[in-house]
């Protein structure tokens, strides 16, 4: 049983929100186990709807007061953030309930977006009343802007994610580094110019932040899932513009979720004036900012509250299929030009194939441009195969890499000392390439 728990990091400090913050995640809570017990009646969910709702606006009422007795300064756009959630959100939420007779997917899609709005929220309006603001950035010198934005992007994922992150690449690409989530966010200024903001998550990253909210492992991407990554997303992105007010007057006009091939399409169509890969220890992030008034988007129909719901279970289906369908990404790791083109025609009809010539190119595709599996030379200059090996294994973004070696080197003293570092194989280029071809074929197969 999953379950969504209170903990410290939601605390602000002012007792009655705190409270009261604790009962909206005790509601939440338990509406969550009633949507996964089979016998759960439509009453029963009618009530906890409604104690929901009920109790969501009083403390919004509550937390206005409060605001207004400090003489916050931020009060009007609080304010706006809870009527946008009480006026526009819960009545389409609810719409959608009383239409499905209260199904399964309908309070599930309820839960995940209330679970990840509150979530959202509390680590960032609320805390700003307590005091817990970001400074802003003003004035700006141009050879700054990356490096303030990176300062920037990791402080907030610290806060909203609990993750540290750190820098590997300064121009993301839209390389593959495994299967991702990418949440699209369209801004207008007020001279109708725009900006594509785009938060890709590695899946095993959100599952993570994910799980933290439910206090459980949480090991798929469902429906659940990508709503509270979508919230999360959106008030990251707040966050954003709040630290930099040359954003500020821009207004959001549309939110999409894109697959894989949208991702690399759109970093086709506009060249981002920012694009920046994370490593976050428990998966990658990428974050990419262009403008795009001169561009006409293919992606024309956003998520909307009549829409969500249906959006988020295509995009399911058409990211697990799409999935299904890719080339499987072979590296191939060896500083004989001629090994390397020989072996890239021998996969290049069925997989995806990259070269490198050197240990320290290996690592640093793997770390971008991540493979599924890696056929790596033992005899190489500088740094050997099984320092390679070693290299792969000891970081834990890349050590469930797969690791065949594929080399001419066969005496018993250099396969013994690799064997302790766990490749997948170890087979000689004297083998017939047919039998070569046939060992990775059945390797994918049997992954698969």
């Amino acid at each position: 049983m999953k379950q969504i728990k209170w903990n410290d990091r939601y605390k602000l400090g002012v007792d009655f929100i705190d409270k009261e913050h604790k009962l909206l995640f005790s509601t939440m809570d338990r509406l969550l186990s009633l949507s996964e017990n089979e016998e759960k009646t439509e009453w029963a969910c009618r009530e906890g709807v409604k104690y929901l709702k009920n109790h969501s606006i009083e403390h919004f009422e509550h937390e206005e007061e409060y605001m207004r007795s400090i003489n916050y300064g931020e009060y009007e756009v609080h304010k706006r953030l809870h009527d946008d959630f009480r006026d526009k959100m819960l009545p389409a939420l609810e719409k959608e309930l009383e239409e499905s007779k209260y199904s399964t997917e309908s309070i599930r899609h309820f839960l995940g977006v209330c679970i990840g709005w509150v979530v959202a929220h509390t680590l960032t309006e609320d805390m700003a009343i307590s005091g817990k603001k970001r400074s802003k950035w003003t004035e700006i010198p141009h050879e700054k802007e990356q490096e303030i934005m990176e300062e920037t992007l990791i402080q907030l994922m610290q806060e909203m994610f609990r993750v540290k992150a750190k820098l590997i690449s300064g121009q993301y690409a839209a390389e593959n580094f495994g299967k991702v989530v990418c949440c699209r966010f369209t801004y207008r200024g007020e001279k109708k110019e725009k900006w594509e903001i785009t938060l890709v998550f590695e899946e095993q990253l959100l599952l993570s932040i994910v799980g933290a909210i439910f206090n459980a492992e949480y090991k798929k991407v469902d429906d659940m899932v990508i709503n509270i990554g979508r919230y999360l997303s959106r008030q990251f992105m707040e966050r954003v513009r709040e630290s930099f007010p040359a954003l500020a007057s821009y207004t959001l006009e549309k939110e999409n979720l894109l697959t894989y091939e949208q991702l690399v399409d759109s970093f086709e169509r506009v060249q981002p004036s920012c694009s920046l890969l994370f490593d976050t220890g428990e998966g990658y992030f990428a974050f990419s900012a262009a403008t795009a008034d001169f561009v006409r988007s293919k992606i024309t129909s956003g998520i909307d509250p009549e829409n969500a719901m249906d959006t988020v279970m295509q995009y399911l289906i058409n990211e697990d299929a799409s999935w299904k369908e890719r080339k499987k990404k072979i590296l191939v790791v060896d500083d004989s030009d001629f090994m390397r083109c020989k072996i890239a025609s021998l996969f290049s009809d069925d997989y995806e194939v990259s070269e490198v010539a050197s240990s320290i190119s290996a690592i640093q595709s793997i770390t971008i441009n991540r493979p599924d599996l890696v056929l790596l030379d033992y005899e190489m200059p500088v740094c050997d195969g099984r320092q390679t090996l070693e290299m792969i294994r000891s970081e834990k973004a890349t050590a469930n890499i797969p690791v065949i070696f594929l080399t001419g080197r066969g005496d018993r003293e250099s396969v013994k000392k690799v064997m302790a570092l766990k490749p997948e194989g170890y087979l000689l280029k004297t083998m017939a390439e047919e039998d070569i071809k046939k060992i990775i074929d059945e390797f994918f197969a049997k992954r698969a």
